[in-house]
């Protein structure tokens, strides 16, 4: 883990250089009559911030000479049990459908089960599954090969997470002024939603890590998580306030986990530093 040293760094640049080109797609997503070159500049920048952190942690890959690490655990699905998988694959599926039933109990209806027809959002020139399927892949390629190892070097996992999910908060926050994105969407539902959004970084980051280090680092694991969390909140028409009970629902679970897994979270000592070998 030692080779993890370029947090500082790592960070600055892969919040500054997103809010640039995010920034810059916000003011143009607001033009009146947006010309189709200046739609298509605003979709190029929006994916230029989204890869620019993977361009970051593959340079300090690169440059510290850790593709060995990385290579014995992006795609690792063994060696650890296989219900660390169903909770990748379902735990966030789960909470959604117990909230939705939950929700019923305050009034909201049966409707929210019928699948969605569209997503709830826009990405511009580009098409809205696409953003929802590349950015988990892309962002978990960034966060779960350099960056969260990086903070695991200083800080304990409990705060490995915080630190992280503060910074994720405003890492999202020039998408709240792109016109269509889910972001932006929220702010015009209110301000509980957005609080809810933000509420739910820091429990999704800290069960997303739990895994991510029960599983011995594995990528795949981390991408797995966050592509259900993304497919999962867009397949049915859920209403935002049984998104506000699921953040609720997770929030006990991570609680739960924090409990059981007071070793892992709190514990000072690092963990291997590697499933395959460094070069």
């Amino acid at each position: 883990m030692e080779r993890y040293d370029r947090a500082a760094w790592f960070f600055t640049v892969s919040l500054l250089v997103p809010w640039l080109c995010w920034f810059a797609a916000g003011y143009l997503s607001h033009q009146p009559a947006l010309p189709a070159v200046l739609a298509n500049l605003a979709a190029a920048l929006g994916i230029l911030g989204l890869v620019a952190p993977v361009l970051v942690a593959a340079w300090f890959f690169q440059e510290r000479g850790l593709w060995g690490d990385l290579r014995g655990r992006l795609l690792r699905l063994g060696g650890f049990p296989r219900i660390y998988l169903f909770y990748a694959a379902f735990l966030i599926f789960a909470a959604l459908v117990v909230a939705q039933l939950l929700s019923l109990l305050f009034g909201h209806g049966l409707d929210q089960f019928a699948l969605a027809r569209k997503t709830s959002f826009t990405a511009g020139a580009l098409p809205p599954w696409f953003i929802l399927l590349l950015a988990p892949v892309v962002e978990e390629l960034a966060w779960h090969t350099y960056g969260t190892d990086a903070l695991r070097r200083r800080f304990n996992l409990f705060w490995t997470s915080i630190v992280f999910a503060v910074y994720w908060v405003l890492w999202h926050l020039p998408l709240a002024g792109i016109k269509g994105y889910y972001q932006s969407n929220l702010v015009q539902e209110g301000w509980l939603y957005s609080l809810n959004f933000a509420v739910g970084l820091f429990v999704f980051v800290i069960l997303m890590n739990w895994l991510y280090y029960k599983t011995g680092r594995s990528v795949i694991v981390a991408i797995l998580f966050h592509l259900s969390a993304n497919v999962s909140n867009e397949i049915f028409t859920t209403d935002p306030d049984s998104k506000v009970i699921e953040t609720a629902l997770l929030l006990v679970v991570c609680i739960v986990v924090l409990a059981r897994e007071r070793r892992l979270f709190f514990s000072s000592e690092l963990p291997a530093a590697t499933v395959g070998r460094l070069e």
